[in-house]
Parts: structure tokens; C-alpha cells; sequence
């Protein structure tokens, strides 16, 4: 199966697509990687349509087509012949038996399928690829709950992949009812905050938890993680793609360790939809402190562009996280949301936090630290610029979540335009 060299990938995408043919049209013949422009995702996205479209090098004649886990109006669509298919699967495979896949282990897949969701297809044939002598059960997260748990039980399935919502949910089950515990949980999708590995780990204290592998469905593969990496943490797939960490302001490349930046890949086994300095959209930061490291080791800090735009200013969901963190003991968070609303012409930010408490004086309690450790939303509502931020406690059942991939909805927008 095919790995282009960068200097094979750029030749391609320049002949045969459109849409790279008029981005590169001012670049040299034979250039270096930071000479090329960088792609706007929006453009770029907007060329790859399904009828004209304006990225791919050649009409599609075999593989699969996926569409994004996002929730919008303008879908995104990612085509891959059927040797790209394979080879996304391989070397994600690969990764995951670096990740300490182990003879024996019974996995449910708890991914989400259908609707051309990729996760749930890619799960499956990934750890197929592995070579690794576990067992499947493809049981997929959109099945009926207490069919789940009875085919963990029945099975005493002790390895769970999922996304973290899953995993919260199946661990408050387990609070209160007979739960065959997990040896593992490893974990895909979306980032796994503090608060809900703790809460997970109350549950389940002997359980280790770690990333199932790094991937998207528009870039490809991203990152996988060993069994030296903490959370959040993934190294590079060197093999099979070149990553990027830019200043978020300059573009210059960032080498040093320890400096955040936004994360830009390009994949060396895409021919058919190039991905060449693609914006991932996380922030990240490199956590080996030698660049030429081969399989280096990077760290998510985060999306990029991920905030609730109240009024004048944007809370960004990350920070909000990283808030709630703090007080997780008290609070017992399992999970949050954020929510905007316009009425009597301002806007309002709703914190939907899940919790098993419903106690109005520690909502008030929460509501009164949040005012004071982000003191511009106050400032903001005493100016009346917007509404007093509210915080609602809520079970973890009342988050909404998308309802094709099964991954929380971190910022909804209720403001009807």
C-alpha cells in the first residue's frame, strides 16, 4: 500500500486537483514543506463538494465515503479509495497494539455507527488490523442501554472503547447496579476531562484509562498513544504523516518544547482527497524536547475555535473546564454544557452542569465562584450587556448529545437568528 514521499504528494495535488492547482500556482516547482500556504478550512471545504468538486485528483471508482460528526447545515464529506481505507486502518491498527492491546482482552465496541459516521467501521477493522488476539463485541453505542450492560455482564467484558460520554454514563449505572468492571477503558472521539476520569476512577478504581488513538475523519491519522502517554498526550504517526505545531499568530513553525500552537497535518497516504498542511483544529504543544525524534510526543491542549459567543465576549469551553476542575470533589461534575440564549435583546449563558446533586444553595454556591473567577461576565451583566450567566444542575441524561455519533454537544445555540 502506497506512502508518497512530500515531494510525490505535492506533485499530485498540483497536477490533478483544482483547488491545490490555484493555491499553489505562486509556488516553486520543488518546494519545502513551510513554503507551501497553509489551508484555510473553509475554503477548503466549500471546494469539496459533491458534485464539481474541486479537491479530489480523479474521479472515485472504489473505497468509502464518511461524513463529519458535526451537527451544521453544510456537511463534510471524506472520500478515500479503498487502498487509502485499508492503510488508515493498518497503521491505526499498529497504533493501538503499541498502545498495549493484550492476548485475551474482551473489547466492546461502543463507537457509533451509521448515517456515514466513520468511528464505529473504523473501531472495528482498526483493531481487526491490529493483529492483536483480543475478542470483539461489536455492540456499538446507539444499542438499546440495558442490552449493553447485560452483554458486559453476560460476557464479563472487561476492555470498554467508547467516547467519554458512554463511559460517565455506564459508570453511574454502575454506582447503583451490578456492572461487570472494566480492566480498561480506552477512549475515543472526543477529550476526556479530569472531571470525568475521576469520577470514572471512583467508580472504577482499579480501571486504566488511556486514549484509544488520535484520528479524524477529514485529516486521517493524527496520533497514537502508548502506554508512556498521560492524558491528552499522543505521539506522532512519523511513518505515515508529517505534523505541524504553528503560532497561532505568525504560522512560523514552533519546535521547542512546551509552547502551545495550533496542530497541522499532512497525510503522506492520501492521494485522492490531498491533506496537506491542514488546520486539525486543536491547540497542542510538544511534550519531547528533541524535534528529531521520530515517533515525537505532543499534547492536546484543546480546540483551537471551540467558545459560546455571549455578547460582546466568548467563553471558550476549555476554560470553563478547567474552572469546573477545581471544584470537582464538591461539586461531583460528570460533565457540563454550555448554552446561549437571546431574549429582551441580550444574550445569556446557561452552564448545564451534570451533577447528582439538585441542592439550590450549592447551585447558587457554584454560580457565585464562577462570577467571581471569570469577573467579566459579572462586569458584563452589571452593565447590562448581557444576562446574569445561570447555572443549571442537571443528570447527565439531560446533556444533549448528537444524536448520530453519541458525543456531547459542548456548546449549543439556542439564539434564533
Amino acid at each position: 500500500m502506497k506512502v508518497y514521499s512530500f515531494e510525490e504528494l505535492v506533485q499530485i495535488a498540483r497536477q490533478k486537483s483544482l483547488f491545490y492547482k490555484e493555491l499553489y500556482k505562486n509556488v516553486p516547482l520543488n518546494p519545502k514543506l513551510e513554503e507551501l500556504p497553509v489551508l484555510d478550512s473553509d475554503a477548503f471545504w466549500h471546494k469539496n463538494t459533491i458534485e464539481n468538486n474541486q479537491i479530489l485528483t480523479e474521479a472515485q471508482m472504489d473505497g468509502i465515503v464518511f461524513k463529519s460528526g458535526g451537527t451544521t447545515g453544510n456537511p463534510k464529506f471524506s472520500f478515500f479509495s479503498l487502498e487509502e481505507w485499508e492503510l488508515f486502518t493498518q497503521a491505526f491498527g499498529e497504533g493501538m497494539r503499541k498502545g498495549g492491546l493484550k492476548k485475551g482482552e474482551k473489547i466492546a465496541d461502543l463507537f457509533y455507527a451509521g448515517d456515514l459516521y466513520a468511528s464505529f467501521l473504523f473501531i472495528t477493522k482498526s483493531i481487526e488490523k491490529s493483529y492483536s488476539s483480543v475478542v470483539q463485541f461489536p455492540l456499538s453505542g446507539g444499542a438499546d442501554f440495558e442490552h449493553i450492560v447485560s452483554t458486559i455482564n453476560s460476557f464479563k467484558i472487561n476492555v470498554w472503547a467508547g467516547i467519554p460520554t458512554t463511559m460517565v454514563k455506564l459508570a453511574e449505572y454502575a454506582e447503583k447496579n451490578k456492572l461487570h468492571a472494566p480492566d480498561k477503558i480506552i477512549f475515543g472521539g472526543e477529550s476526556m476531562y479530569a472531571d470525568q476520569r475521576e469520577f470514572i476512577l471512583s467508580v472504577f478504581p482499579k480501571t486504566h484509562i488511556q486514549s484509544i488513538g488520535y484520528a479524524s475523519v477529514d485529516g486521517g491519522l493524527l496520533g497514537f498513544a502508548d502506554e508512556t502517554c498521560g492524558p491528552q498526550e499522543h505521539r506522532v504517526f512519523s511513518d505515515y504523516t508529517i505534523m505541524e505545531i504553528l503560532d497561532e499568530d505568525t504560522l512560523v513553525p514552533i519546535h521547542d518544547a512546551n509552547k502551545p500552537g495550533k496542530l497541522f497535518l499532512t497525510n503522506l497516504t492520501r492521494s485522492l482527497m490531498p491533506i496537506i498542511r491542514y488546520p486539525v483544529g486543536d491547540k497542542a504543544m510538544w511534550i519531547d524536547k528533541d524535534p528529531e525524534l521520530f515517533y515525537r510526543k505532543f499534547k492536546i491542549l484543546g480546540r483551537s475555535e471551540e467558545g459560546a459567543r455571549i455578547g460582546p465576549a466568548t467563553v471558550y469551553y476549555e476554560d470553563i473546564s478547567v474552572l469546573l476542575s477545581q471544584y470537582h470533589e464538591h461539586f461531583n461534575v460528570k460533565g457540563f454544557q454550555l448554552v446561549t440564549k437571546h431574549f429582551d435583546n441580550k444574550d445569556q449563558l446557561i452552564i448545564k452542569v451534570a451533577t447528582s446533586s439538585r441542592d439550590a444553595a450549592e447551585i447558587k454556591k457554584l454560580q457565585l465562584i464562577i462570577e467571581k473567577e471569570r469577573s467579566f461576565l459579572k462586569e458584563l451583566s452589571d452593565e447590562r450587556q448581557i444576562h446574569p450567566v445561570k447555572v443549571e444542575f442537571v443528570d447527565i441524561n439531560a446533556l444533549a448529545t448528537n444524536s448520530r455519533t453519541g458525543k456531547l454537544k459542548r456548546v449549543i445555540d439556542e439564539r434564533k437568528t
